[in-house]
């Protein structure tokens, strides 16, 4: 099934501008992070004092690394600094925990970004199913395109750039600074609804995390779960689609590759 409708009740058909995560929504560049955070956190933790067995500190890790999914990695690293100091160690500040983190995974993404701007590879090759498709025909039916992402602002540039995707969102770019106070999800979907007058069903929000799905159902928007399973293109994240339907996800899909459905169903009704 395409389309797993959740809130048959959602306004659909008026909108005016749609807001997008980035990772995991759209690209897949950054496709197991997991991988490189939860060894790089337990090696702090298993440095500490009154560190329990590696088995449950992995736990602990994964716990807290799932669970704060979707927001601006710093609060990963607040985390982190926290469980430290329980266990008797003396926590960095979290930001050099975010900065060392991000070297580690670019260690790991670098060769999928050099590829693809040397164009050695298609954006295709790092793009959710259908993405190209999807933002033409939001574009052709004059919706606005707004970019929200919780990986840090240079970061998402240069890889839009790489995934030649910038050009649809123009300057509405937003994402995550060293100063995590002056950017969120939430943010920018209230400047959205305040610059252009908006009412909420007037606005599409897309997005694989809990965030961005809660955010724009908090303003009465109208939610699209992207339930992808990274890993395996064309799959579904089970995981993804309990939480993103827990957050109040309107409907549910694994990617874009039935976008004439997918669009079908967005602007039918309302």
């Amino acid at each position: 099934m395409t389309i797993e409708i959740a809130n048959s009740d959602a306004v659909r058909g008026r909108f005016r501008f749609a807001l997008f995560d980035f990772d995991g929504t759209l690209s897949l560049i950054r496709e197991g992070w997991q991988d490189v955070m939860a060894p790089f956190f337990v090696e702090e933790l298993r440095g500490c004092p009154r560190c329990e067995s590696a088995e449950r500190v992995e736990l602990v890790v994964r716990e807290f690394v799932t669970r704060l999914t979707g927001k601006q990695t710093i609060y990963q690293c607040f985390q982190l600094a926290e469980e430290v100091e329980k266990r008797g160690g003396r926590p960095q500040e979290p930001l050099v925990y975010k900065h060392e983190y991000l070297a580690r995974l670019w260690a790991r993404i670098e060769q999928r970004v050099s590829e693809l701007k040397s164009r050695a590879v298609p954006p295709e090759q790092w793009l959710l199913r259908g993405s190209v498709e999807f933002l033409d025909a939001l574009k052709a039916r004059g919706i606005a395109l707004y970019l929200a992402s919780g990986t840090d602002l240079q970061y998402v540039l240069d890889e839009a750039r790489a995934l030649q995707l910038d050009h649809y969102f123009g300057e509405n770019i937003f994402a995550a600074l060293d100063d995590y106070r002056a950017f969120s999800k939430q943010q920018i979907i209230d400047r959205i609804l305040t610059e252009h007058g908006l009412s909420g069903p007037e606005l599409l929000v897309v997005g694989d995390g809990y965030v961005e799905i809660e955010n724009g159902k908090g303003v009465g928007g109208f939610a699209m779960g992207v339930a992808s399973d990274e890993a395996n293109p064309g799959g579904i994240d089970e995981w993804k689609r309990e939480r993103l339907l827990n957050a109040g996800a309107d409907i549910i899909v694994r990617d874009y590759a039935e976008t004439n459905e997918i669009v079908d169903y967005l602007f039918s009704g309302g």
